[in-house]
């Protein structure tokens, strides 16, 4: 049985703002979601292992969604100066993946065969190998919600966990699934 209290103190410990229960049965992969990353505004599409459809097609993605029941939602929120602060929008997300990384070292002693699914593309590797040659560090790589076709917002929404803080914040959320 998993401890949320015990969690939320992990999750908040490595540096998120927010954190709260997942119920995996809540997760829909929806192929709209994968057609908005198709379009390719990150410019990720089709050059990384951890983006579409390097990361496995929304059938392959769903299998492994499946064997799991429960997990955590992460989030990090950061003030921006106005809607347009790129800056603050970028440092926001580097604090973000930083507690991601280390939330997910810690988790993986108690739940080994999690899964880490984080916000935006995999930034491990300068230059991704994709699709020339296999993942250099394939037990480290991490595919975002929007890659494995989740609607963030709707994630949130089912879990009783805000999405959105208000006027001149953004948030970044993530999830582990752990049993």
């Amino acid at each position: 049985m998993i401890d949320f209290e015990t969690l939320d103190a992990r999750g908040k410990n490595a540096g998120f703002t927010h954190t709260g229960p997942l119920d995996c049965h809540t997760i829909r992969l929806l192929p709209e979601v994968r057609e908005m990353c198709a379009a390719d505004k990150c410019h990720q599409y089709n050059k990384n292992w951890t983006c579409p459809p390097g990361c496995g097609s929304l059938e392959e993605c769903e299998g492994k969604v499946r064997r799991y029941q429960k997990g955590l939602i992460v989030q990090t929120v950061g003030e921006l100066e106005d809607n347009m602060d790129g800056e603050g929008m970028m440092e926001t997300e580097a604090r973000h993946k930083e507690a991601f990384l280390r939330l997910m070292e810690d988790l993986k002693k108690d739940y080994p065969d999690l899964l880490a699914i984080g916000a935006g593309c995999c930034t491990r590797c300068r230059t991704c190998t994709y699709p020339d040659a296999p993942c250099r560090f394939p037990d480290k790589k991490v595919s975002s919600m929007e890659a494995y076709g989740m609607l963030v917002s709707q994630i949130c929404k089912d879990n009783s966990l805000p999405y959105y803080y208000g006027d001149c914040t953004i948030a970044y959320t993530s999830c582990f699934l752990l049993e």
